[in-house]
């Protein structure tokens, strides 16, 4: 890869054999070793250990099989690597056979750590189609959950609708019950009035009967007590007749009333399809049974009670008689006068017996009528009865069935956890991956289609494949003449993702910088494609924050809680952009930074240290401790960067803008110091003359950009060849960038692209683009200790 000094001219092999003669072999080691571990000052182990395993191997036969069967037994660790690759052999001027021997010794054991790398290659792929089979597996046995839950459903439906059809022949049978029991208690009233009636007259007549012979005046008495009588049993029966009407009436509300909640519950059966409406409706018609049978019951009481009541009365009438036969008594020396009309007395109490007998045979009827009602009340019981154990069966089966659902829904919940860690796992192999082949991460982003773009009735230009592969990280464009450009990227998010959505797949890249990693992330794509609402969004919404102020919030929020661990950050902030191949400090309270109309002003250079560390001179540094204080800065830099509008975008940013915040931290208690870096970039857009319609000023800030962007792409194309020469010095911007681009940080990059129909071209130019930067490998990356920490 580059190093610092890739731009300066190549060497000629004469001098570069002549600087490796001049220096002992084991010397040349030690520099080696100590470049590879940068700062660390850690002591690496030779390599020794592998030497002597090839060297049978490299001085005998270098074949394949020779190098597999090394491989298989060959562990190698980190150092080891290094130093293989940093390895400079001894030649010998005139010794060509021992040069030979030595390049080929080193190439063998450099082809047993490619065959080992290959294997571990091999290893994660396979791990990684273990992972997508079992992926698959669980969203087999997701489908087949689903689908067993739909059969019980089914179930559950064909035994509610059996269960209504049970109730309503239930309801019915219990209405026809409680008519029956009302008839049959009216019969019993009515017989237990006539019998009373009855007993009161076979009394009073016998006495009568006993009496008549010796006193006509008693005799008469009796019959005008038994009529009094009669009459008040006849007021009395009409009484308890309209208290039975009254009954009756009442009966008939609440069968409307009944019929009313019966209404009711049909519709709330209809409007309830989950299993717990179906209980509750009949739990409810379950209770509205039970309250009727109490009020039957009640009403039995009452009916007791008045019976009760009667048998008082008679008691009472019959202290009245015996009464009446004391006055008899008194009375009986007037017996005599009255012999005359005895006849007609003796005609009357003829008349009075037969009467008696209708009686006492109607009484005989009703009581068989009683006996029957009886036994029709006895089994109506039954039946109740029988209806009760039959809704408390089915309740039993309602909660057996309910558990079931329930234990489903936790099994489902289980599955679908078990599916979102899989794909935490994913994607932490995937970033895993990611560092150790040393590759640009590239995320894409499709904008949402504007009212301003010319989509109408023209086709949709892109696509998104729904293939298990390519799923949500691929991304098809189709041009006009229906051809279509298939591309992958690390992920694809498309018009609907939030800015939340997006922030979620780098919080774990900026949460590198406070582990002590150089960071960098920055937007690429043509003007009006929605770079700078990525990166800046618009921070006054809280769901519309991008991805700058939430990766700040993050990092600030992260310090904090990890106050309690010990460690303290120290932050600085600096932003700056490139205007016109010119930085400009958007800090800076000089009005005259940069060269503002002609004016010359500050001038700024860009310089990288030996650790890799970049930095701009008089650049102002800002020491920032709280989010407040950034979000100050924020609105600072964006009311003085460079914006202007075109005919494709109203307030298209015509500048690269640069966020920096550097970041140090300390653990008081194991002494450990990190140094970590945070690059947001927010690229100006690409542009076409011809769509633009810059003049003037425009003109030349369209020039400009378009200049560095095509530096940015060629040296993108240098690295991606792996070239020696990689001319980062053509454009500030990629100078400013050589860390990120050819170092050792943690790079992503946003490639922003538009839906309009118009501009897919410059779609398919920035999707190359972006296809290329993602085969770029600059190298793993590596965390900025000091050596404190180290020792």
């Amino acid at each position: 890869m580059t190093s610092r000094n890739q731009n300066r001219p190549p060497r000629s092999p004469s001098s570069k054999k002549e600087g490796v003669e001049g220096i002992p072999i084991d010397k040349r080691r030690r520099i080696g070793m100590g470049r590879t571990g940068g700062s660390t000052n850690v002591e690496r182990k030779p390599f020794g250990s592998v030497n002597k395993k090839l060297d049978v191997a490299a001085t005998s036969d270098v074949g394949n099989s020779a190098e597999g069967s090394d491989c298989g037994n060959v562990e190698f660790t980190k150092e080891e690597v290094d130093a293989l690759v940093n390895e400079r052999l001894k030649m010998k001027k005139f010794d060509h056979k021992g040069n030979l021997e030595l390049v080929s010794e080193l190439n063998a054991r450099l082809k047993v750590c490619i065959k080992w790398f290959q294997k571990r290659d091999e290893a994660h792929v396979e791990g990684e189609g273990k992972l997508q089979n079992a992926l698959d597996a669980l969203d087999k046995k997701c489908a087949d959950t689903e689908a067993e839950m739909k059969n019980k459903e089914e179930r559950f439906s064909a035994t509610i609708s059996e269960l209504r059809q049970e109730n309503t022949c239930v309801q019915e049978r219990l209405v026809k019950e409680e008519s029956e029991k009302l008839d049959a208690i009216a019969c019993h009233r009515k017989e237990n009035k006539a019998r009373i009636a009855l007993e009161a007259l076979q009394v009073s007549l016998s006495k009568d009967l006993e009496k008549a012979q010796q006193d006509i005046l008693a005799a008469n008495q009796r019959a005008a007590s038994v009529d009094d009588m009669y009459k008040r049993l006849q007021e009395y029966n009409l009484s308890l007749q309209q208290y039975n009407s009254k009954l009756h009436s009442e009966l008939e509300v609440a069968r409307e009333s009944l019929k009313r909640v019966e209404k009711e519950k049909s519709i709330i059966v209809e409007n309830h399809s989950t299993l717990r409406g179906h209980y509750s409706s009949l739990q409810d018609q379950l209770n509205s049974a039970r309250t009727a049978q109490d009020e039957a019951l009640n009403q039995k009481d009452t009916l007791a009670n008045e019976v009760k009541c009667l048998r008082g009365e008679l008691q009472q009438v019959r202290e009245d008689r015996d009464r009446q036969v004391a006055q008899v008594q008194i009375l009986t020396s007037d017996v005599a006068k009255y012999k005359e009309s005895t006849g007609e007395s003796c005609a009357k109490l003829e008349y009075l017996t037969d009467k008696k007998k209708s009686f006492e045979e109607t009484c005989n009827s009703q009581r068989e009528q009683i006996r029957l009602l009886e036994h029709q009340l006895t089994a109506a019981n039954e039946k109740l009865k029988m209806s009760d154990l039959s809704s408390i069966q089915t309740r039993a089966e309602f909660e057996e069935q309910r558990r079931i659902v329930h234990d489903l829904q936790e099994r489902l919940a289980e599955t679908e956890y078990q599916l979102v860690e899989g794909e935490k796992l994913r994607k932490k192999l995937h970033n895993t991956i990611l560092e150790l082949k040393g590759n640009i991460r590239v995320f894409c982003r499709v904008r949402p289609v504007l009212p301003d773009d010319v989509a109408g009735s023209e086709p949709a230009v892109i696509s998104y494949p729904t293939s298990t592969e390519a799923l949500g990280r691929g991304i098809d464009v189709i041009q006009s003449a229906g051809q279509k450009y298939p591309f992958n990227f690390d992920k694809v998010f498309n018009h609907d993702a939030s800015q939340q959505e997006v922030f979620v797949e780098i919080s774990q890249l900026v949460q590198s910088a406070l582990d002590g990693y150089k960071v960098c992330i920055f937007a690429y794509g043509q003007t009006g494609s929605g770079k700078t609402y990525t990166m800046m969004g618009r921070p006054e919404a809280l769901d519309q924050k991008g991805l700058i102020p939430r990766s700040l919030e993050q990092v600030f929020q992260t310090s904090q809680s990890l106050i309690a661990q010990g460690w303290k950050y120290k932050m600085q902030a600096s932003m700056l952009e490139i205007y016109n191949e010119t930085i400009r400090d958007l800090l800076s309270t000089n009005k005259s930074n940069g060269a503002e109309n002609g004016a010359p002003g500050k001038q700024y250079t860009i310089k990288h240290d030996a650790n890799g560390n970049t930095h701009v001179t008089d650049l102002t540094v800002v020491d920032v401790c709280r989010i407040e204080e950034i979000s100050s800065l924020l609105r600072q830099a964006a009311q003085s960067r460079s914006v202007g509008k075109t005919q494709m975008n109203e307030q298209s940013s015509r500048s690269h803008f640069v966020f920096t915040l550097r970041i140090s931290g300390v653990n008081e208690g194991t002494e450990q110091q990190v140094q970590g870096v945070l690059n947001l970039i927010d690229l100006a857009g690409s542009e076409r003359l011809s769509r633009s319609g810059a003049t003037g000023d425009r003109l030349k800030e369209t020039q400009a950009i378009n200049r560095s962007l095509s530096s940015l792409s060629d040296v993108i194309f240098a690295l991606a060849k792996k070239e020696d020469h990689v001319p980062f010095r053509n454009s500030k911007l990629t100078y400013l960038l050589q860390p990120c681009l050819g170092g050792d940080s943690k790079t992503l990059m946003f490639v922003n692209i538009s839906p309009d129909p118009a501009s897919v071209g410059e779609s398919l130019c920035s999707l190359r683009f972006a296809a290329r930067v993602n085969a770029c490998e600059i190298g793993i990356p590596r965390r900025q200790m000091t050596a404190q920490m180290l020792s």
